[in-house]
């Protein structure tokens, strides 16, 4: 990395974070908001957990800095960035809030070079819990249960060595004692390599799609007996834009330290703004931790670290993060991730300047023959 290169991108990212944090303690909105209140406005409330434990580390501040399986939920470009190996799985556990549970699998498929597909499920169970009325507020000794799913399809294509896109689509089922909502999503992103000390530009739009119904039989109680209800409220989705910015200041020999700045702007709730940071000692052990301003529910720095275990066989990777609330409590997310099948492709070695000035191709005895490795790509 070139002095030139770091004195450019240093402001350019400070600038970045002087817009993330306002002079007014972040109550104003960078972007409009379309309405004064939009907290509550929407459903399916489980699109915006966050599934894997790298990102949790960072408080999220995630879409230019994702290269991994978990890239399905950020920015679907993101799977670009998964490693030489043919086929590349994770698996997630979070432990949110209150017993809910979520759990989290995705696959990443290598079509080719610049090509990529991927698959994701995502389901949600809040585990049983008691039906109150107003005369019985501690429970009139029936239960009932909140479970969501959802499962993504992504393509991502490598249009450029500096520029990726890529786009999802997701059914998703909403399910609360006896009524059930489905709708269908749509995820859209890319990233730039901006080509300045490591630094990287993402914009990603979540979970747009269009209103739906909820179906299904309500049996209410109030002062004039039991009634069904069969007809609901439309209910709209949770969609959120991201804008980040991801630099590298150091990476070198073993160490690698990564910085970013995300700007998240959701349908339905205030601006958020975050900073996160991931250390790299060899890309085998890595530190995370970061910070999101402009919640509700303020809490501790974000936090959490990785292991990165290359097989012969292709990769192992566990992570854990960790994140807390004030008034809710802690959340614990685990993560682990896994590479097979490597796959070997010819690399030329680069002409040198008499070569290029003769207009002539590289001799034989200059060209070789590279295996990828299995090592995790960081986009560096």
């Amino acid at each position: 990395m070139s002095r030139r290169s770091s004195a450019l991108a240093a402001p350019l990212l400070a600038g970045l974070l002087a817009l993330l944090l306002p002079a007014d303690h972040l109550r104003a909105q960078l972007l409009p908001s379309f309405g004064d209140s939009r907290t509550g406005t929407t459903g399916m409330q489980f699109l915006k957990i966050a599934p894997d434990a790298r990102s949790a580390g960072m408080a999220g501040v995630f879409s230019a800095v994702v290269d991994d399986v978990s890239a399905l939920y950020w920015n679907p470009a993101g799977i670009c960035g998964v490693d030489s190996n043919r086929i590349n799985a994770q698996l997630g556990h979070t432990a949110y809030f209150a017993d809910v549970t979520l759990n989290y699998g995705g696959v990443v498929y290598r079509v080719s070079d610049r090509t990529f597909l991927g698959l994701s499920l995502v389901y949600l169970n809040s585990g049983e819990m008691d039906v109150t009325t107003e005369f019985l507020p501690m429970g009139n000794g029936q239960t009932f249960r909140a479970s969501n799913t959802g499962v993504t399809l992504t393509l991502a294509r490598q249009l450029t060595d500096q520029f990726r896109f890529g786009a999802s689509a997701r059914y998703v089922n909403e399910q609360i004692a006896s009524l059930t909502t489905h709708n269908a999503v749509f995820d859209f992103g890319f990233q730039y390599d901006i080509g300045l000390a490591n630094t990287r530009f993402a914009v990603g739009l979540s979970n747009f799609g269009f209103n739906t119904q909820p179906t299904g039989d309500l049996i209410i109680e109030d002062l004039d007996g039991p009634s069904v209800a069969t007809e609901f409220e439309e209910i709209s989705v949770p969609a959120v834009f991201r804008l980040g910015l991801a630099w590298d200041p150091l990476s070198r020999d073993a160490h690698r330290l990564t910085m970013a700045a995300q700007l998240n702007h959701p349908t339905d709730n205030n601006e958020t703004y975050g900073v996160g940071f991931e250390y790299a000692w060899k890309e085998l052990l890595l530190l995370r931790t970061g910070y999101l301003l402009g919640l509700d529910q303020t809490g501790l720095p974000s936090a959490g670290f990785g292991v990165y275990l290359p097989r012969r066989y292709g990769s192992l990777r566990l992570d854990y993060g960790f994140s807390a609330r004030q008034n809710l409590g802690a959340q614990h997310r685990l993560t682990l991730g896994f590479s097979l099948i490597g796959k070997q492709r010819k690399a030329s070695a680069p002409r040198s300047d008499e070569q290029s000035l003769e207009g002539g191709g590289p001799s034989p005895e200059n060209t070789t023959t590279t295996t990828t490795t299995d090592r995790p790509n960081t986009n560096r």
